[in-house]
């Protein structure tokens, strides 16, 4: 945990990747042209000294791994959200049975999420029907812009997107994480909006939408959206560097999800290994919206604080929280 001030914060990072976007793994330009759009956005968000090589960005180690999240990074718990990318690596990107065997190899530090494609059909049913069971799934990572073939993406209103939700429930898979932010070469922008997630939520009111990138840049469509869905929430992936080179826009950023959404459905997501979670977490405990954005946004409260860096996420997957972190004052563990 982060200690700070004589407050304990359980972190749970709900937003990590164990890729390979190295050469040679790399099918074809696209998947060169990826990797390097995400390392632009580590490039140009993160502090000068937590910068990677290009090499090191596009295949870091289990060890790495797990050393800037768990020894150095402050986190309790991170879940894997896949991104398989099949078109574009010979071994996919990031896919479920690459983050389970981390997972297995250090027990009790992973949630383990799996992934669907409703283009792939009945087939693609029964594979998340087998990954369910093989990682005990408690939630997905939909990207509805991935290219399959000639298809440039889907929506989750297309029937059978319905079809896999409806296999969610079944399954009792509860938290559908889904990509809706910024574009990331040669990935389509219009595949990415957020308009889709309003039917889905609707229709499908068991089950937990977060919005991964909070819709990034159509950050007041999502609002709207999310203020009539109550199982909508936000996933602050790409938001939260912002606290670093743009502190204000930051600010306006969580001021409306405050006040559009409430503070039990934000959460905290480092993107890793884009950035990595320490100098997020240190600036965000540290952080306090401009005193002449307040009389607007108002405040960021401890309390606030705890809850979008761990225990909404926590909540959501069942996630058992120490006394500490919620107990008054006096009973709390000095930094």
């Amino acid at each position: 945990m982060y200690r700070k001030d004589g407050e304990s914060y359980f972190i749970v990072d709900s937003h990590v990747h164990f890729w390979d976007g190295s050469p040679a793994n790399q099918a074809n330009r696209y998947g060169k042209g990826f990797i390097e759009c995400f390392y632009d956005y580590h490039r140009n968000l993160s502090p000068a000294e937590w910068l990677w090589s290009l090499e090191k960005f596009g295949k870091y180690s289990e060890q790495t791994l797990i050393e800037d999240l768990f020894t150095a990074g402050y986190v309790d718990k991170a879940i894997f959200q896949p991104t398989y990318l099949t078109d574009f690596y010979v071994n996919g990107f990031n896919t479920t049975e690459q983050d389970g065997v981390v997972a297995e190899n250090n027990p009790g530090k992973f949630i383990v999420n799996g992934a669907f494609d409703p283009r792939d059909g009945e087939a693609g049913l029964a594979k998340l029907e087998a990954l369910a069971r093989r990682w005990n799934l408690k939630g997905v990572k939909l990207y509805t812009a991935e290219w399959k073939g000639d298809s440039k993406g889907w929506k989750l209103s297309d029937p059978w997107a319905y079809r896999y939700l409806e296999k969610c429930e079944q399954l009792g898979i509860r938290n559908i994480h889904v990509h809706k932010g910024p574009t990331i070469y040669p990935l389509n922008r219009d595949a990415f909006d957020v308009a889709d997630v309003d039917d889905a939520a609707s229709a499908f009111p068991n089950l937990n939408f977060i919005i991964e990138h909070v819709g990034l840049p159509r950050l007041e469509d999502f609002c709207w959206i999310a203020t009539q869905e109550p199982n909508v929430y936000g996933g602050l992936a790409v938001a939260m560097p912002f606290i670093h080179t743009r502190p204000r826009y930051f600010a306006q950023i969580i001021g409306e999800l405050l006040y559009w959404l409430d503070e039990d459905r934000i959460t905290f997501a480092s993107d890793y290994a884009i950035w990595q979670p320490k100098w997020l977490v240190e600036k965000f405990v540290d952080f306090q919206i401009p005193e002449d954005m307040q009389a607007e946004y108002g405040t960021l409260s401890t309390e606030v604080k705890k809850k979008i860096l761990g225990l909404n996420a926590a909540e959501l997957y069942d996630i058992e929280v120490p006394a500490e972190v919620t107990a008054g004052p006096a009973a709390r563990v000095p930094a």
